[in-house]
């Protein structure tokens, strides 16, 4: 049962994005899949609360800040959203349940310096043998100069950069019906589909 921990201490990253597209992509895939949120905002939760009946089904995970409890023996898939100022203890608790790691990141100094500390940790956990770790960069243009600099800064970080998602608003309306991507027709959202090929393949690898 792979379990995919999305983190980044940094807040307003997408984590919550990242990790309801990721569980419905897991759900179109016919897996039965569940969604923890482990952030005081609840974000996933709220969106678990406006999934539609018809829509694939993703199971809420319960998680608390002392306690995560086991999932079902039917669950095949987990997705675990993660807080902001995730660190020390609380940190190395996750990381002992998760298979892989995504790190959304945005094209910011700001961010970038505020996440580079908790980068090299899991590049420390991935060349150990214990974790598949990828970045995603989150509401990119890649027309900038920011987002430049993003690629000059994951370029010496030794880990794969899995793609990089613009900055669209299907992903906020999408989530206000409690969907993802992968809930629609594809030719709706084919453009952000395509940016998703290889997140995608590395959740499947």
């Amino acid at each position: 049962m792979p379990v995919v921990l999305v983190a980044n201490p940094k807040g307003g990253v997408g984590k919550s994005t990242l990790s309801t597209n990721v569980a419905g992509y897991f759900a179109r895939k016919g897996h039965a899949v569940m969604l923890g949120d482990a952030d005081r905002q609840q974000s996933s939760a709220l969106w678990l609360k406006l999934r539609p009946a018809q829509a694939r089904p993703i199971q809420t995970w319960e998680v608390s800040d002392d306690l995560i409890a086991r999932p079902p023996k039917d669950i095949t898939h987990v997705v675990l959203d993660t807080p902001a100022g995730l660190h020390g203890q609380r940190l190395k608790d996750a990381l002992k349940i998760a298979d892989k790691v995504l790190v959304p990141l945005q094209p910011s100094i700001f961010d970038i310096y505020a996440t580079r500390a908790f980068i090299d940790e899991l590049a420390e956990s991935r060349r150990a043998g214990k974790l598949q770790v990828g970045i995603v960069g989150m509401r990119v243009d890649m027309r900038t100069i920011a987002a430049d600099k993003l690629g000059e800064f994951l370029t010496g970080l030794g880990l794969p950069v899995l793609g990089a998602l613009r900055d669209t608003q299907n992903y906020v309306h999408l989530a206000a019906r409690g969907l993802t991507l992968f809930d629609v027709a594809p030719s709706r959202v084919e453009k952000d589909l395509a940016q998703w090929q290889g997140i995608c393949d590395w959740l499947d690898s």
